[in-house]
């Protein structure tokens, strides 16, 4: 009736494979993925993974490769210039204004890390305490706070509180009857 374990469904055959090799198909060049219709720019997320994950941050438009471009602003509640994959966020209906705010110069690029040249290391650099993490650019957190003065100054007191607030779930409250 049965078999103990777990059976081969094909058997294996030695020979000339059937595959034609010589077909290959051609990638086709990937866009952005649609911007979800509740994500405008100044509209306030709630980011659900990362090490910011519960935390509400303004967005403020989309990059080049889909992904989302956010900020706390780091001055109210700690959160840098990020980029976030749509997927992990909540889209809430309340609004920032951004007229005094300028991401145009913000790309993917802006993001990349410094490239390091690879050398062997020795026993001693490799306990070294030097190597730690590469911090920001003083001229990164210069631009960085020009950029987010504008919308930091123009937030109301009750959106400031609201946005150094993390967000979390507590007993009896679902998720899918929630209205954000």
């Amino acid at each position: 009736m049965g078999q103990a374990g777990q059976q081969r469904c094909v058997q294996k055959k030695f020979g000339k494979k059937k595959g034609v090799k010589g077909a290959k198909t051609e990638k086709k060049s990937e866009k952005a993925p649609a911007l979800k219709k509740n994500i405008t720019p100044g509209s306030v997320l709630i980011l659900l993974a990362g090490r910011f994950r519960g935390r509400r941050v303004v967005f403020l438009k989309q990059l080049e490769s889909g992904l989302l471009l956010v900020t706390g602003p780091y001055a109210i509640n700690g959160v840098p210039l990020r980029r976030v994959n749509q997927r992990y966020c909540i889209a809430t209906s309340a609004k920032v204004d951004l007229k005094g705010a300028d991401y145009s110069s913000v790309n993917d690029v802006y993001f990349a890390r410094a490239e390091d040249k690879k050398k062997g290391k020795s026993e001693g650099a490799f306990f070294s305490e030097e190597s730690g993490k590469s911090k920001m650019s003083q001229e990164k957190k210069d631009k960085q706070k020009k950029m987010e003065e504008g919308i930091a100054k123009g937030l109301a007191a009750d959106m400031k509180s609201y946005l150094k607030t993390r967000f979390s779930l507590s007993a009896n409250m679902y998720p899918h009857e929630l209205k954000f």
